[in-house]
């Protein structure tokens, strides 16, 4: 089982993610909310690390963030990594998506943040990684636009 980490709640399991991101819209329903996932990786010493994260965007007025965290074997392929970052995120949104249907919340979409840009060593990769997230029924979104993955998840890889 996945955990994963609140910087306010400390350690979580997915259905606890779900249930506290529900919360946290019950407590102001006359916003709109965006559920955020991505991932990142940095390639260190010990193996790659890869970092997927959830956020829940009160649009306007901030939002909360949690991730997960895993060590790989070493991947020095810079496009093999994306497209793991890339299944990573899929894989969690499907996993989200399936607890939101449970609590009745289905009509709650999920975007996922890629970390690939129009500059830059990934330039070559967007077109690729982006119709693969939307072929499976995703929005995505690309730097500078991809904050879960370019700031969140990017943030806890070191």
């Amino acid at each position: 089982m996945k955990t994963f980490h609140s910087p306010s709640k400390g350690p979580m399991d997915l259905q606890e993610v779900v249930t506290d991101i529900l919360e946290y819209i019950s407590e102001d329903m006359s916003r709109p909310y965006k559920i955020l996932v991505g991932s990142d990786s940095h390639p260190g010493s010990q193996g790659t690390c890869f970092v997927s994260a959830i956020i829940i965007h009160r649009l306007g007025k901030g939002g909360r963030y949690y991730y997960n965290k895993k060590i790989e074997k070493k991947i020095k392929s810079l496009r093999q990594r994306i497209f793991y970052e890339a299944s990573l995120s899929l894989a969690l949104a499907d996993e989200l998506c399936e607890w939101l249907k449970k609590y009745g919340r289905d009509d709650m979409k999920v975007e996922i943040h890629l970390d690939v840009g129009t500059h830059g060593d990934t330039k070559e990769l967007v077109r690729e990684v982006t119709g693969m997230i939307v072929g499976s029924g995703f929005d995505a979104q690309i730097k500078p636009y991809s904050c879960a993955a370019s700031k969140v998840a990017d943030r806890h890889t070191k």
